[in-house]
């Protein structure tokens, strides 16, 4: 299963780690991801998500009926 947040489709960067000496070697930037349950009350079930912990700030702020609204729209959550 890939490193991927389910209602916001971020996934690793790559870019480089720098040495004291100035030296470049490649290595990725990975997301905080959390396995998380949510109630949908509209559709009257729970939902399990891996969700970056920046998602769930989302979440906290404009509710989870709607973020899961937008990620549907948007193709990164089946329907």
């Amino acid at each position: 299963m890939s490193r991927v947040c389910e209602l916001t489709g971020k996934k690793a960067l790559s870019g480089n780690h720098v040495s004291f000496s100035n030296k470049k070697t490649k290595r990725q930037f990975k997301v905080n991801l959390v396995k998380k349950r949510f109630y949908l009350p509209e559709e009257d079930k729970w939902l399990t998500l891996r969700v970056s912990t920046s998602a769930l700030k989302n979440i906290n702020k404009k509710g989870i009926t709607a973020v899961v609204k937008e990620a549907r729209e948007k193709g990164y959550l089946a329907k």
